[in-house]
């Protein structure tokens, strides 16, 4: 099912659904040029189906969501749209994370905090952004795609923006789940792509504040977000467990599908555990 919300600015936000609406909410944040079809295997697991409600939000410029001009580095407005959607799902909920969604939390916890939170997952996930950043530290697959993929031009944004989709995964996964990976970022504006990565942003102070039970998840194998960003954000988040999986690129939950979603099952309870 798909709702809708408001964000920052009024821009709307699209939202999916799955699950009890009065179960323990899990809210997804997908990563850079993606969208929240990326979380299907999870949205399709009956187990987490029937114990939570799934939300996973289009972030603005993305999917189904606005795509306004602005906001798109300012930690202010990410803060906004991910309470927006906070608010939709009823709190506490346990937020996940992939890559650029890592961020997107690190900016929601700078500026509202954790009160409203039951756990973070983290996925692959940045959570700072920026020259001499160790959490935003990339890998050479997203190295390799930049800056061909922020081009107006289709004949440089289309080869950059395939070959970083094929270096997402360790192994290769089904033609169909990659080019609806590769159809998701190159619906994105190429003004948005770049936009994103038009910040500077440290975020030490920031993991070291978060009071909430996160689990960090990272492939051995990520070629496009360092695996030192996990090092990095387990290092500072007091009490975070470190969940490496081993030959995985950057995209355990669609790679180690029924892993992951045990993951994920054993950080909800924590969640539930604090509702109420």
């Amino acid at each position: 099912m798909t709702h809708s919300v408001l964000g920052a600015g009024g821009t709307r936000l699209a939202v999916r659904t799955a699950g009890d609406p009065a179960a323990p909410p899990i809210v997804f944040v997908h990563g850079w040029a993606q969208s929240s079809r990326c979380w299907a295997a999870q949205f399709a697991d009956p187990a987490l189906a029937v114990a939570h409600h799934l939300i996973a939000v289009d972030l603005r410029g993305h999917g189904e969501s606005d795509v306004p001009d602005s906001g798109y580095d300012e930690s202010a407005v990410w803060a906004e749209d991910l309470a927006a959607v906070l608010a939709f799902a009823g709190v506490p909920a346990v937020l996940v994370g992939w890559s650029y969604g890592g961020l997107v939390i690190t900016d929601y916890v700078r500026e509202r905090g954790c009160a409203d939170l039951a756990a973070i997952v983290l996925v692959g996930a940045i959570t700072e952004i920026g020259k001499g950043h160790p959490g935003g530290r990339i890998g050479p697959a997203m190295a390799a795609a930049l800056p061909g993929a922020f081009a107006e031009d289709p004949a440089v944004a289309i080869p950059a923006v395939a070959s970083l989709t094929v270096g997402m995964t360790a192994e290769p996964v089904a033609g169909a789940l990659a080019q609806s990976w590769l159809g998701d970022s190159l619906r994105v504006p190429p003004a948005v792509r770049k936009a994103l990565f038009r910040r500077d942003v440290a975020s030490a102070d920031v993991l070291a504040s978060i009071t909430v039970p996160t689990t960090v998840v990272h492939g051995t194998a990520d070629a496009v977000v360092d695996p030192a960003g996990a090092e990095f954000s387990a290092g500072k988040i007091p009490g975070a467990t470190l969940r490496w999986f081993p030959r995985v690129g950057h995209a355990p939950f669609a790679e180690r599908v029924d892993e992951f979603n045990g993951v994920l099952r054993q950080a909800a309870p924590a969640a539930e555990g604090r509702k109420g």
